[in-house]
């Protein structure tokens, strides 16, 4: 007796009504089992060998994990195996490495040196990666993850700034914020107009929704209420950029909308942002990197339109 099939007929084989033999593939020569499916007859082959090894191989390896590595639980607890490795302390040796290595360039931004920093394109293209993480997971909520603002937040990524689009100005509003509890958080208010008579709330409302458009009608009464009582904070063209937080309105990108019906609430009532001092969430080092970020995003508004 062998271990093939081939040459060991079995009870069970099927056997040729004909001849009396069994039946052989003529292919393979194997004798077929006597199983049929719709004309498909199985062979009796042994069963493969590197099957049998693989089956055997797992069993071996699977006893020297459970006895090497972290495997069995105990309840509350579990097997520490004979390396004693520990997926938790090996995640925090990892993220320390990863921490010690981010400090060592970042420690380079506590200078605020801006100029000098813009100048390094070795230190400032990796840098901005971890700012844009930076500006992801602290402003995007706010100002939208490309800086394009959003209702009751300013945009970042065009040339109209409240205080100033350099990195020094950006990095001194991130620090003290606006409104915010800081004791030197910048200020402003939009007062409520509340004083002007109703006809004269509604022509000072259709001039200055009519501003992004460019066709307020500088001759009517309503560029005169304005030049009485908004140009002093938000120029005389409306296009802001006196550095006293008021914005400009005649750009696309209004903080509190510019359709007439918004236009009348600012009016009526007011309006007063806030955004949070960011001194006591992150380091000086981050605030002067994310103001660097922040800064170049007009260039990169312009870059993606092309």
């Amino acid at each position: 007796m062998t271990d093939d099939p081939r040459l060991n007929p079995q009870d069970d084989e099927e056997i040729d009504p004909h001849t009396g033999h069994r039946e052989v593939d003529p292919v393979t020569g194997y004798d077929t089992t006597g199983h049929d499916w719709n004309g498909i007859r199985e062979l009796n082959t042994p069963f493969p060998k590197i099957a049998l090894w693989a089956l055997a191989l797992t069993v071996v390896y699977s006893i020297i994990a459970w006895v090497l590595l972290p495997a069995w639980p105990t309840g509350q607890n579990y097997t520490r195996g004979l390396l004693g490795l520990d997926q938790g302390e090996m995640a925090v040796e990892r993220y320390q490495a990863i921490s010690a290595d981010r400090n060592n360039w970042l420690a380079k931004f506590e200078t605020g040196d801006f100029a000098t920093l813009q100048a390094d394109d070795t230190l400032m293209l990796p840098a901005m990666v971890a700012a844009d993480r930076l500006f992801q997971d602290n402003c995007a909520a706010c100002h939208g993850s490309d800086g394009g603002g959003g209702p009751n937040f300013p945009a970042l990524n065009d040339n109209y700034w409240l205080w100033g689009g350099d990195p020094e100005t950006i990095a001194e509003t991130l620090h003290v914020g606006i409104n915010s509890l800081n004791e030197d958080a910048r200020f402003a208010q939009m007062p409520a107009f509340d004083y002007l008579e109703r006809g004269e709330r509604i022509a000072l409302t259709d001039y200055v929704t009519a501003m992004p458009q460019g066709t307020a009608d500088p001759d009517g009464a309503g560029a005169t209420l304005f030049a009485d009582n908004c140009s002093s904070c938000h120029a005389e063209n409306g296009g802001g950029g006196m550095m006293n937080g008021a914005p400009s309105l005649i750009d696309h990108a209004v903080i509190y909308g510019q359709d007439r019906a918004s236009v009348s609430a600012t009016l009526r009532n007011g309006r007063q942002g806030v955004m949070p001092a960011w001194s006591g969430r992150l380091t000086t080092a981050e605030i002067n990197l994310l103001a660097l970020y922040v800064a170049n995003l007009p260039q990169r508004a312009v870059e993606g339109q092309k």
